[in-house]
């Protein structure tokens, strides 16, 4: 049989601030479901304030012990529970992660680097060792190094494998060289392991260790060998390209599900979409906008920061209502200038915008339920979440060719009566071509058959982990 642990510093439902959180809460599941019989597939995250007792109730003790830690030795227990077939593993220590959010603390660094300790001391204590480790983004990147510095020798550890995933390479997790063994307890002759930029770089250290280093899209895994894109990693990555590749994320179909979804005003799939109409006009009571079946709603769920393009979004707000009949919902949180805007374009469009400046992950789905087109402009975006689900619940995407949303969204046409594409799609950075594509989409509402084929089509878009979970699986049996 062969086992697999995912280590990541989040995983739905049990504490998630984004996508990590998604992909780290279904991905394990769906490659369990590919050969239930020979995976033994295991997650381990933090055990934070967040996780409610619900949760906490389910939970075994598995171990107790200590973590030394630079000169430190710090109290280490292991909770586990199952679910769906996966066991997952809580690593528990109070001191660092008994606190009111996931991450943004002083000490991000010394925490993370307990845990991706703590995961690999735990696996004599719980008589389980891997055949593959596959840990996400910087937070678990010290668990590949750790790996490699501390335990290859030891019985146990030495024939397993490592994935390093990156979600995002923006966040890499930068130190100052100095507190090398004070903080993270590695010594001076593993500088140039980690070291980058003149200063100490987990990310790039953990793209060193592992055997394969994947990354969530395939166009994403080209960008970051790009300059514009790589946030100073190119030269590294272009020269271990050898064990880069670029696998599309997907989506809890289980948990993303408009026919069954508890939390919509009324359920509905692509072959009827009289429900999805019901959803507008409830979440137009909701919010107080017009209760009009007829208008085209857009939404945006976000980050409300630069990189999402909401700088071009603020460029064209107020002309786009202006010149239309139109409604526009907005959902998220970032930025000042960016809030602000949203806020000042609800006060001019009263009866057009709603700026919901908030993070709310059931009226997120109520959004998506009740949206004709889902706005996504990103400057980047290394995968990308909210066009697949928003294609799931019929919302037709409007997105920039970048990412993963190049590798999941092609562009709308009719070619010989039958629709091309799933969605509108720009790839210039350029504000004008984003109201481009709104026209476009504004023209396609117009017709109604039009519309009802292409939101049947965007529906039936299949975005479920089944293929990716294939792919993942490959890349595990390569090793």
């Amino acid at each position: 049989m062969k086992k697999i642990l995912y280590v990541g510093s989040e995983c739905m439902p049990f504490a998630a601030t984004g996508g990590l959180g998604d992909v780290m809460g279904s991905l394990p599941q769906a490659l369990k479901a590919k050969d239930p019989e020979n995976l033994d597939v295991r997650v381990v995250i933090p055990l934070y304030e967040a996780v409610s007792d619900t949760w906490r109730a389910q939970m075994k003790q598995e171990a107790v012990f200590t973590v030394r830690l630079g000169w430190r030795e710090q109290y280490c227990g292991v909770f586990s529970l199952e679910k769906d077939g996966v066991t997952y593993y809580f690593i528990d220590n109070e001191f660092y992660f008994k606190r009111n959010t996931l991450y943004g603390h002083y000490d991000d660094g010394e925490r993370f680097a307990f845990f991706s300790l703590a995961v690999l001391e735990m696996f004599p204590h719980i008589g389980f060792y891997p055949d593959i480790i596959n840990a996400n983004d910087w937070q678990s990147a010290l668990t590949v190094v750790y790996l490699n510095v501390h335990f290859r020798c030891v019985y146990g550890y030495d024939y397993i494998k490592t994935v390093f995933t990156i979600h995002n390479i923006e966040y890499q997790g930068k130190y100052n060289m100095y507190i090398l063994g004070d903080v993270f307890g590695i010594d001076s002759c593993h500088i140039p392991l980690l070291e980058w930029g003149g200063c100490m770089n987990l990310m790039k250290g953990a793209i060193e260790c592992a055997d394969k280093v994947s990354t969530v899209s395939p166009r994403y895994a080209e960008e970051i060998q790009t300059p514009e894109y790589a946030h100073g990693l190119q030269d590294l990555l272009r020269g271990l390209s050898f064990k880069l590749c670029g696998i599309l994320n997907g989506i809890d179909y289980k948990y993303y599900n408009p026919k069954e979804d508890t939390e919509i005003a009324k359920n509905y799939t692509w072959r009827g979409l009289k429900g999805k109409t019901a959803d507008k006009t409830a979440l137009q009571e909701e919010l107080g906008l017009p209760v009009r079946e007829d208008v085209p709603m857009f939404s945006i769920i976000s980050r409300l920061v630069a990189h999402k393009g909401t700088d071009l979004l603020k460029e064209i707000g107020f002309r786009m209502m202006a010149e239309n009949d139109c409604q526009l919902v907005v959902l998220g949180t970032g930025d000042s200038q960016y809030e602000e805007f949203f806020k000042a374009l609800e006060r001019e469009y009263p009866t057009k915008v709603r700026a919901l400046i908030k993070y709310d992950r059931a009226l997120s789905k109520r959004i998506y339920a009740a949206s004709d087109f889902f706005i996504m402009p990103s400057k980047s975006e290394p995968c990308g979440l909210s066009q697949m689900i928003c294609s799931r619940y019929g919302a037709v995407p409007i997105v920039r060719e970048t990412g993963g949303l190049y590798d999941s969204i092609k562009s709308y046409s009719v070619e010989d009566g039958e629709i091309c594409g799933n969605g509108f799609t720009f790839a210039n950075y350029y504000s004008e071509d984003l109201y481009a594509k709104i026209k476009e989409a504004l023209a396609v509402y117009a017709d109604s058959e039009a519309m009802k084929k292409l939101q049947q089509k965007v529906m039936k878009t299949d975005f479920s982990w089944a293929a990716s979970a294939e792919v993942y699986l490959g890349l595990y049996n390569s090793l």
